[in-house]
């Protein structure tokens, strides 16, 4: 999938509140950029989690991680 909507310099303002990245106590996310072109999939699309292509990962370990950053505020603090 190479397709993507973020460029580079929106990707620089949005990394900072992305949840588990290095440095973040605990567990880092694998692949934060990819996460969010996951997530803005789904809201450019309207579809549900499980349409989400094959090509992002299984959709249910993509709605978990979404649910814990709506959960920790992250997704509120980047708009």
């Amino acid at each position: 999938m190479n397709r993507f909507v973020l460029n580079d310099a929106q990707w620089a303002k949005m990394e900072p509140f992305c949840l588990g990245k290095q440095g973040d106590p605990g567990r880092s996310g694998n692949n934060n950029r990819l996460f969010v072109e996951e997530v803005l999939w789904i809201a450019r699309t309207g579809s549900p989690w499980r349409d989400l292509p094959r090509a992002f990962g299984h959709w249910n370990s993509v709605f978990t991680r979404f649910r814990d950053w709506v959960k920790g505020g992250c997704l509120e603090s980047a708009v």
